[in-house]
Parts: C-alpha cells; sequence; structure tokens
C-alpha cells in the first residue's frame, strides 16, 4: 500500500495515542474533520490499521518477567507445524510465536510473574506442545527498547 504525507502522518498520530478523537487528528494534519475520518476509514479498511488496543503495564498485570523460549520440532511437516502452532494459540502467557530459519524452529515470549510460575507453563504447557524436540529458555533481565509504533516511510 502507498502511503502520502498525510496517511504517514495520521498513522504516525494514532499510533501515539489511539484514543485521539477525530477533531484532533484533522486540526493536527490540517484536513477537515470528513476528509480526516474518510482517509482513518480507508486506512482501517486496507487493512494497514488492524485495530485499537489499550496497552497495559507488565509489572502492573503481575507478569513483569519476559521468558525467550526457542522450540525445536522433531519434525516439520505441514501437519506437525499446524498442531504446535494451534496448542500455542490456547496458552495465554505466550504473547508472540514467530516461525523461525536458522537452528531451532520456532522463538516465543512468554510473559510470567516469576522463575516458578515460568516453571507451572514449562511444565504444564511447554513441554507438552505436540512434537516438541527442544526446549531452551532464556530470561530476559530488564527490557531496553520496546517499540510500539512501527517506523513508516
Amino acid at each position: 500500500m502507498s502511503l502520502d504525507r498525510i496517511d504517514r502522518a495520521l498513522v504516525q498520530m494514532l499510533q501515539t495515542d489511539g484514543r485521539m478523537t477525530n477533531s484532533e487528528l484533522a486540526a493536527k494534519v490540517s484536513l477537515s474533520e470528513s476528509a480526516c475520518l474518510r482517509r482513518v476509514r480507508a486506512l482501517e479498511t486496507s487493512g494497514l490499521i488492524e485495530g485499537y488496543c489499550a496497552l497495559v503495564n507488565q509489572q502492573k498485570a503481575g507478569c513483569g518477567v519476559n521468558v525467550f523460549v526457542s522450540i525445536t520440532l522433531e519434525r516439520q511437516e505441514r501437519t506437525e507445524l499446524a498442531a504446535f502452532e494451534d496448542a500455542v494459540k490456547k496458552i495465554p502467557e505466550i504473547m508472540e510465536c514467530y516461525l523461525m530459519s536458522g537452528a531451532y524452529d520456532y522463538l516465543l515470549r512468554v510473559v510470567v510473574a516469576d522463575t516458578s510460575d515460568f516453571e507451572r507453563i514449562h511444565s504444564k504447557h511447554l513441554t507438552g506442545l505436540p512434537n516438541v524436540a527442544r526446549v531452551h529458555s532464556s530470561f530476559a533481565l530488564r527490557t531496553v527498547q520496546k517499540a510500539q509504533a512501527l517506523p513508516l516511510r
């Protein structure tokens, strides 16, 4: 999708404050309210803007620890990949799951309260996922950078 200067400005502002009113947004990009609303609706319809959400403080929500888990599967057949991915989607503590190239098959970001909470997730869920050969876990010591807004060019 090709974005012009105004579309990029609209998306940047909405990434920063998704609760901004159409009136405020229109004023900031020097558009009429109706033109601004049309452009935002077009960005939503195109799928560039997928939705809006509240950003919750991970620490205050009681799951301040990030654990990055590398998973190696026994086999990489389509049915096994699908079974693994379906099972991962049912575990609420898994915030992100990526199919990877390289030394392992999947990379997960798991949020937990502490090491004992991770032990529970590990024994109850991770080792029971379909087709898992190896699980390697690394605890994040500190978050250095966590951007929410995508850079638009």
